[in-house]
């Protein structure tokens, strides 16, 4: 890998973290306006990646030709401005959106995209996993925060909450268990001879971390079934490889049907997921969740077409009234901005995430199994939690990264 890597690595640690105000004062960010601090990196990530992507004389064309449902949602993103209510603060968060794209294409000016992205998921693990073991164990101040209602003990490590440190292991231990199996069955030579004790050790920790100081597995029971679906997909897509069935289709039809499941819930009673909730330990709320989704519905109703507009809803007055800061569904996020046309926007990019994973089935199989398995743990992921509308989270980062580096056959797109 070239060194022109760190910017994008760099970058999905960032995102993966903590913002940098809260590193320096422990007090967090503005939420409309976020920091100057932050404010300045990210213009400077801006910069530096124009920079190498201009010099490095990146086929632009090529890289919009090859994703084209992509581009069309960003545009839609940004076309949604129009209507938002606060168009200032939406065109600052748009601008977050583009610094993904930037770092996505900076992937395009190596040699292999598929290794570097592949490279900068494994470095972001290696660094942020220990690292919250060592916030957690000698800087509580940092990596332990308490329930706002109870008081509860939570584990947060490098994140800002629980959630999102459940789902940064939850990510490292299904990325290193198909590391893992990928070097053992396709004979992929390691870099360096501890390499497999090296992330055996990471995915232990990462199972310790998940577990939380109660050591219970459904401490963040979303990342807990979004791990276990992600894993039995690994296994199945292992065992029907050379089975005559159309794997493909397989996954089209989980992914619009997870789709379809991830709105239903919304306007429909939480007794069909009654099953679920009981096996771990949560009520059928779903820990308050339904009653959140009750709140923000009649928001949706009312402009159910187009949104909000991109980052038109949540603002400061907006989370003091409803006393929440998401909507805790992905899917009700993605309507809150965009309506119904963007969940349509959403398929299309999902469908045409499938698309190019199973374009690469035969020539690299690991890759669009890869692929394949983190489309459907971010739809999963979605139906509690939020990351479908924005590719500034961990999950949907990887999964930008993820798709815009996976090309049949692997060129090089320098000129």
């Amino acid at each position: 890998m070239s060194r022109f890597l760190w910017i994008p690595t760099i970058w999905l640690i960032y995102v993966s973290s903590k913002p940098l105000a809260f590193w320096i004062s422990n007090t967090g960010t503005d939420q409309d306006y976020g920091s100057p601090l932050d404010r300045i990196f990210m213009i400077s990530m801006i910069c530096a990646a124009v920079f190498w992507l201009i010099r490095k004389k990146l086929d632009w064309r090529r890289a919009f030709r090859d994703n084209v449902p992509l581009i069309a949602f960003f545009c839609f993103m940004f076309l949604s401005i129009l209507w938002s209510d606060i168009p200032l603060i939406s065109i600052k968060r748009w601008t977050r959106e583009l610094l993904a794209m930037l770092m996505a294409f900076c992937l395009l000016i190596e040699t292999s995209p598929i290794r570097a992205a592949l490279s900068a998921i494994r470095r972001t693990i290696y660094i942020l996993i220990p690292l919250s073991v060592v916030l957690i164990k000698y800087y509580p101040q940092y990596g332990i925060s308490y329930g706002r209602w109870f008081g509860e003990r939570m584990w947060i490590g490098v994140s800002l909450q629980k959630n999102g440190l459940a789902c940064l292991c939850f990510i490292a231990i299904f990325f290193l268990i198909w590391s893992l199996v990928r070097r053992q069955k396709d004979k992929v030579a390691i870099v360096w001879k501890y390499e497999n004790y090296i992330e055996l050790s990471l995915i232990a920790i990462s199972i310790w971390l998940i577990r939380g100081p109660n050591g219970d597995f459904f401490y963040s029971a979303t990342s807990f079934y979004s791990l276990m679906i992600g894993l039995c997909l690994l296994g199945g897509f292992i065992y029907f490889k050379n089975r005559k069935l159309n794997l493909q289709y397989i996954i089209v039809v989980l992914i619009i049907s997870i789709f379809l499941f991830g709105i239903s819930i919304l306007f429909t009673s939480t007794s069909n997921i009654g099953i679920v909730t009981s096996a771990a330990g949560r009520d059928d709320s779903l820990t308050g969740r339904t009653e959140i989704w009750a709140a923000l519905l009649p928001v949706v109703m009312k402009n159910p077409i187009l949104g909000k507009g991109y980052g038109g809803f949540w603002t400061r007055t907006t989370r003091e009234y409803y006393d929440i800061s998401e909507s805790h569904n992905g899917y009700l996020e993605a309507m809150l901005g965009f309506g119904f046309s963007g969940l349509l926007f959403i398929l299309n990019l999902y469908l045409s995430f499938c698309r190019k994973a199973f374009s690469v089935f035969s020539s690299d199989f690991f890759i669009s199994v890869l692929f394949a398995c983190l489309i459907i743990m971010v739809l999963v992921y979605n139906t509690a939690e939020c990351s479908l509308d924005s590719f500034t989270y961990q999950l949907s980062a990887i999964m930008l990264f993820i798709s815009v580096s996976t090309k049949k056959p692997f060129l090089d797109f320098h000129k």
